[in-house]
C-alpha cells in the first residue's frame, strides 16, 4: 500500500469509527428516553434462545451514561488503530469480536444477568492493536501495539473473574476475538501483497533501482513503515 492509498485509506477508518461511533451515542439517547427498554429487550441473557440474536445488538446498547461514556474514548481510538490499515478487514474484524464476545456471555455467564455494552469491542479492537503487527511484521504497528499494551494494560484486570459490576466473560470474549482476527486477517495468511492486480512490477512510488533513494525505500518496506 503506497503513502497516498494509507492516507486515504486512514481517513475513511476515521469516518466508519466516528459513525460507529455516532451510531452507539444515538442509541443511548432513544435508550435513555425509553427508560432504558431497550436494553432491557435486546440485551444478551445467557441460555437464553430467544436472546441469542442479542449478541449483534448488545454492543450498542448501554446502562447508563457513566457507562457509555467510558466506554466511548477507548472504543474510538482502538477503533481507529484498527481500522486504519483496511476498513473491509475492520468490517469482518468487528463482526468477529462481536459474535466472540456475545456467545461467551451466552454460553458461559451464570445468573441470567441481561448484559449489554460496547466494551466487549473494546477489548477486542485493544486485542488486535497490540498483536497486529506480529502476524503482519509491520514495524510500525508493532511499535504500536507495544505502546498500546503498555499503555492500557490496566485493562486486563477486568477481563478476569473477580471484578464486580462487569461482565469480565465479554470482556475475554472480546479479546479472544480480536487475537484471533489478527491471525485470520493478516496481511501474510490472506496473500495481501499491497498490489493491485494489473499493475506494474514497480511501484509507481518505488524509485529506479539505480536511484540513490532505492536502498533506503527497500528498507523501509521490508520494516513495514511503507
Amino acid at each position: 500500500m503506497s503513502e497516498s492509498e494509507l492516507v486515504a485509506e486512514a481517513r475513511k477508518a476515521f469516518f466508519v469509527v466516528f459513525g460507529l461511533l455516532a451510531a452507539v451515542w444515538l442509541v443511548q439517547v432513544a435508550n435513555y428516553a425509553d427508560d432504558y427498554a431497550l436494553s432491557r429487550e435486546f440485551g444478551v441473557v445467557s441460555g437464553d434462545a430467544g436472546a441469542l440474536p442479542h449478541v449483534l445488538t448488545a454492543p450498542f446498547l448501554h446502562w447508563n451514561w457513566a457507562h457509555i461514556e467510558s466506554n466511548s474514548g477507548p472504543l474510538f481510538v482502538f477503533g481507529f488503530l484498527a481500522a486504519y490499515r483496511g476498513v473491509a478487514r475492520f468490517m469482518a474484524l468487528t463482526l468477529l469480536v462481536v459474535l466472540s464476545s456475545g456467545l461467551t456471555v451466552w454460553f458461559l455467564e451464570q445468573g441470567g444477568a441481561d448484559t449489554v455494552g460496547a466494551s466487549g469491542l473494546v477489548f477486542g479492537y485493544f486485542g488486535y492493536v497490540v498483536v497486529r503487527g506480529l502476524f503482519d511484521r509491520r514495524l510500525i504497528d508493532t511499535l504500536i501495539g507495544v505502546a498500546m499494551a503498555a499503555s492500557f494494560a490496566y485493562l486486563l484486570t477486568v477481563a478476569v473473574p473477580g471484578t464486580p459490576g462487569v461482565s469480565w466473560l465479554g470482556h475475554l470474549g472480546g479479546l479472544a476475538g480480536g487475537l484471533l482476527g489478527a491471525w485470520l486477517l493478516s496481511d501474510r495468511r490472506s496473500g495481501r501483497s499491497g498490489r493491485r492486480p494489473g499493475r506494474s512490477s514497480r511501484d509507481e512510488t518505488t524509485p529506479p533501482a539505480d536511484s540513490p533513494r532505492a536502498d533506503l525505500h527497500k528498507e523501509l518496506g521490508d520494516l513495514g513503515l511503507l
